[in-house]
Order: C-alpha cells, then sequence, then structure tokens
C-alpha cells in the first residue's frame, strides 16, 4: 500500500482541483442567495445550478459535460408522409444539483407575426459511475408527455433507449459531435426495432460567448 506521504501528482491535481471547485462553488452560492433573498420566487433557481460535474463522477461526467453551454438550434420534425417542418430554437445544457445532475432545455422560437408561445421541454440527467451508464428524465408538460431513456456512448455517437407512453420503442442519439456542433436524431419503432422511422433531426451550432 502506497504511504499517504507519496500522494501521485495526479491524484494531489484532483483534490486540488476538488478544492478549487468547492470554493468557487462557495462563492457562487453565496452571491446566489444574497440575489434571491430579494425575491423568494427566485430561492430555488438560485440554488439549482452548478458551475460543474460533482468531482466523484471523475471521466464519467465528460460523455454529456462536453455540450454545456448554448447551442443555436435548427429543428425538423418529419411526419408520416415525409414531408418536414422547420422551426428555430435553441438548447441550453448546464450541471444542476451540485453537479450530480445535468439538465438541459430544448426551447423553440414561435413564428414571427403568429400569436404562438415559445416551446420548452426540458431533460435532467445523470450518470452511474459503476456502469457507466446515463439516465434521461425527459419532461414535456406543454404536451403533457413524460419519458424515462438510458444509455451512453456507442462508438462515437450516444445513444439512449426507452419508450414512449403507447409502448413504442424510442431511440434518441447525439450524431456527427464536434466542439462546436452535433446532430440530434429521434426515432421510433413499432416493431420491436426491426425497423426505424425518423420522427426529428436536429442541427446544432454552439453559440460563440458574448453573443
Amino acid at each position: 500500500m502506497r504511504p499517504w506521504g507519496r500522494v501521485s501528482r495526479w491524484t494531489a491535481a484532483a483534490m486540488t482541483g476538488a478544492l478549487v471547485m468547492a470554493c468557487a462553488q462557495s462563492a457562487a452560492d453565496e452571491t446566489r442567495t444574497r440575489q434571491a433573498g430579494a425575491d423568494p420566487r427566485r430561492d430555488m433557481i438560485a440554488v439549482l445550478p452548478a458551475l460543474g460535474p460533482h468531482p466523484s463522477l471523475g471521466h464519467h461526467a465528460d460523455l454529456f459535460g462536453r455540450f454545456v453551454g448554448t447551442w443555436d438550434a435548427d429543428y425538423s420534425f418529419i411526419a408520416e408522409d415525409g414531408s418536414v417542418r422547420h422551426s428555430r430554437g435553441e438548447v441550453l445544457f448546464g450541471w444542476i444539483l451540485d453537479g450530480y445532475a445535468l439538465q438541459d432545455i430544448f426551447l423553440g422560437y414561435p413564428k414571427p407575426g403568429s400569436n404562438e408561445e415559445r416551446r420548452m421541454v426540458t431533460g435532467v440527467r445523470f450518470v452511474d459511475p459503476k456502469t457507466d451508464k446515463w439516465t434521461v428524465m425527459f419532461a414535456a408538460p406543454s404536451f403533457a408527455a413524460a419519458v424515462r431513456m438510458e444509455g451512453g456512448a456507442e462508438g462515437d455517437r450516444i445513444v439512449l433507449r426507452g419508450h414512449d407512453d403507447h409502448g413504442a420503442e424510442l431511440r434518441w442519439s447525439f450524431n456527427d459531435i464536434t466542439p462546436n456542433s452535433f446532430v440530434w436524431r429521434g426515432e421510433t419503432s413499432h416493431d420491436g426495432g426491426k425497423t426505424w422511422r425518423m420522427d426529428e433531426e436536429h442541427h446544432m451550432t454552439r453559440r460563440a460567448a458574448g453573443r
């Protein structure tokens, strides 16, 4: 067994990084608490975000952690007759719950000149470091929909699988991933996964800092 006095440089760096993150998180928490105190409606929002993943997640956080930030979205919704409806929006990813989970918000803009409301859905995802499996709890209140998905890396893609309220199989995937872009696809199967129909294909581009 290695003596405590001979801690490796990697371990020391990890411990230092965790301490720095904890101090930064504490300072951020204090700032948010002061800001939220004037408006109780913001109290929950003030404590929800985290500056980064919890140290206990280690490298397992990297799979989805790389998406943290804001992305401009070109949404494509594909009908059964093959017609495609396009819309614009944005997608936001950020760590929450002391860094144990990561939340995303898919936001759709209303068409100019219309009386439509903006569309907003969200997902909370977390990883089990023992299995490297991610679980996603997806909620779309305005559509009265909720879905649980599970999965992880498959080659150079990220694939999540689950079922909708009617028992149909769902497959959601992150494809063509680069530091500044990716393609999200949503597919459905009604024959046990023998064939798949693509329902959605969304092209994301990372928004430049300061925009």
